[in-house]
């Protein structure tokens, strides 16, 4: 098969398996639009409508859910421990996550500032680790996959993550050291910015907090990502069902 046909082929494949996503304009179901409507206008800013990862999440965080709603802390880890949890089922890589408090604490502490966040698990026995980060105003996501040595830096604006990914292994080396007494050599592993062309954009400045999570869906049940932003209205209402109900509807995406 020469280049050119496998290029085709692989953009043939990618566009059916991007049909198979759910329609944005499709509703959900109905109950679960009437639940999610109401998440958001029914009661006070302060009642909790989910607990679960020592996480109380309130209507005033699901309602950064909305249209064009920037998501906080709160939203970004509830998720992340669904995915974890998920993660826990057979045929699911393990998957471990770090909170969105973790990599500026990283940045400003080194190592030493961080190394009792590991107290009791050895990252190492996962096989995909997620660690959201938030820039100040802009959501990215940083993935160690340790069945290939990779790390990869997702950014739904396209902006390169190189000293995030060199940041991340260093910690890597380090946390290896201390805690397994193994050293990693550097040079086995590849770091790389995910570009435009392989990985979805956003379209305005409000759905970096979405892409993070999607991309950490599909990343963590070892799939294609072939979402687009015209996906967000709907991933936003039903990452409110999900984190309402603690179930993810992920595995009906694809």
């Amino acid at each position: 098969m020469t280049a050119t046909t496998h290029h085709q082929k692989s953009l043939v494949d990618r566009e059916k398996e991007r049909n198979e996503l759910p329609s944005p304009l499709n509703p959900l179901f109905q109950a679960m639009e009437s639940e999610i409507s109401a998440a958001f206008d029914t009661g006070e800013p302060e009642d909790i409508l989910s607990r679960a990862f020592k996480l109380a999440v309130t209507r005033e965080d699901i309602c950064t859910l909305q249209p064009l709603g920037w998501l906080n802390d709160k939203i970004m880890n509830f998720y992340m421990g669904l995915l974890v949890e998920r993660s826990k089922k057979e045929g699911y890589p393990a998957v471990y996550a770090f909170n969105t408090f973790f990599y500026s604490k990283l940045i400003s502490t080194s190592h030493k500032g961080v190394k009792k966040w590991t107290k009791g698990v050895d990252i190492f026995e996962h096989d995909v680790i997620l660690v959201p980060i938030h820039l100040r105003i802009h959501w990215t996501l940083l993935v160690v996959d340790l069945r290939e040595k990779a790390i990869k830096y997702f950014d739904s604006l396209g902006q390169k993550g190189d000293h995030i990914c060199k940041t991340v292994l260093k910690y890597l080396e380090e946390e290896s050291r201390e805690k397994r007494n193994i050293e990693l050599t550097a040079s086995e592993w590849t770091l790389h910015s995910m570009g435009t062309e392989e990985i979805p954009q956003q379209s305005n400045g409000n759905d970096c907090g979405v892409f993070v999570c999607k991309f950490a869906d599909f990343i963590s049940r070892d799939k294609p990502i072939i979402f687009t932003p015209e996906h967000m209205p709907y991933f936003r209402r039903s990452m409110v069902w999900e984190i309402i109900h603690q179930q993810l509807l992920g595995d009906m995406h694809c």
